[in-house]
């Protein structure tokens, strides 16, 4: 990728124009070649709180677009799993497979820093354990850490843990029953959270066709998971007969010609994933509906990596987190039901829902407290 400047701080206010974001921060080192973008969406219910993302942005306008879309989600699933944190999302523009080093690990660790605890960092695309214990020499507002630092480890456990629980609700919704025995589910891409998701729907008596542009992803799970079925690619797995598709890579999979395919087949009647903003554009959930279609919300599923986190600051406790990320399934039985309800989308209901709760627990501001 070509050293591009950033956008520039005009460029950077024609894009904010159009969000409601509190703060959006540009960030460039380059003795080691760091370059990077911090978004906080909101702070109403405290830090904003989202993992960091190193991803090979085609453009810094790209990266833009993709760290701001991120931390407004992050708003969202935050309020959702009720911790007290707003959203917040970063970007490091590069190769991770190329371009991550210690120093510009810790240059970005100081940046993060330099925010005094308005923006806590953790695990995305591309970073991971060992990455946010170089952070942490650098920043306190660092958290995924390792077991051996303080940390509770690999946050995909109880994000893959939480999309289980959610696509158990689905199941019992369509259904009648909280269980996946006997469905078939697709999993497009089988990296850090779509591999244990496999393990879990496996262990519940799915059966589970899986795809990944990686090779060496779905030997990984073949390999653990023998009795996984493998499609040549994302095409060939959704033209299968799926009852569930469960999109666990990149976003914006789910499009006209997806909805379309799925429709046309007519035997998938669930869209349940970890992906972050699955949905292309806005009206697609209007359309996943007409298809007939039960769309979980992936910010409402996808939750339980960031209730993981948010219990390591305060002293991991594996219990306590679990039990948090249980309640998904409870959490997303009262979206589509208030969805059925009010006539809504489930994207829709899970909207006003965390709203209602940032906008009651905003006002909380009004209480005075004496000054330390």
């Amino acid at each position: 990728m070509t050293d591009t400047p950033l956008a520039s701080p005009e460029h950077a206010m024609e894009r904010l124009a159009e969000s409601d974001h509190e703060q959006v921060v540009f960030c460039r080192h380059q003795p080691s070649g760091l370059r990077a973008i911090i978004a906080i969406h909101s702070t109403a219910l405290g830090p904003a709180l989202g993992g960091t993302r190193f991803y090979p942005y085609a453009s810094e306008s790209e990266a833009l677009a993709d760290v701001l879309d991120l931390s407004r989600g992050m708003t969202y699933k935050n309020a959702l799993a009720e911790l007290d944190h707003g959203g917040g999302k970063a970007v490091i523009i590069g190769d991770p497979h190329r371009d991550k080093n210690e120093a510009l690990l810790r240059a970005y660790g100081r940046f993060v820093e330099s925010l005094g605890g308005r923006y806590v960092t953790a695990c995305d695309v591309g970073t991971y354990v060992t990455d946010m214990d170089t952070l942490a020499r650098e920043s306190r507002w660092v958290t995924g850490r390792s077991p051996a630092e303080g940390g509770a480890g690999d946050s995909s456990v109880l994000t893959a843990y939480g999309v289980f629980q959610g696509m158990r609700a689905c199941a019992e919704v369509r259904w009648g029953e909280a269980s996946l025995r006997g469905r078939r589910v697709g999993i497009s891409g089988v990296g850090k959270v779509g591999s244990k998701l496999a393990a879990h729907l496996i262990e519940d008596g799915a059966e589970v066709v899986v795809t990944d542009i990686s090779p060496e992803a779905v030997s990984a799970v073949t390999d653990a998971l023998p009795q996984v079925e493998v499609a040549p690619d994302e095409a060939h797995l959704l033209r299968s007969r799926i009852d569930i598709l469960s999109p666990c890579a990149l976003g914006h999979m789910i499009d006209d010609d997806v909805v379309a395919g799925l429709a046309q087949d007519g035997s998938c009647q669930i869209i349940c994933g970890a992906a972050n903003n699955q949905l292309a554009t806005p009206d697609m959930a209007e359309k996943v509906a007409a298809a007939s279609i039960l769309y979980a919300p992936d910010y409402l599923v996808n939750c339980g990596g960031v209730i993981q986190v948010a219990d390591e600051l305060q002293g991991y406790s594996e219990s306590r987190a679990r039990n948090r990320a249980r309640q998904i399934q409870d959490t997303t039985a009262a979206v589509l039901s208030r969805a059925m309800r009010d006539g809504a989308t489930p994207d829709a209901a899970a909207n006003r829902l965390a709203e209602g709760r940032i906008e009651a627990i905003r006002g909380l501001t009004n209480i005075l407290l004496p000054r330390s």
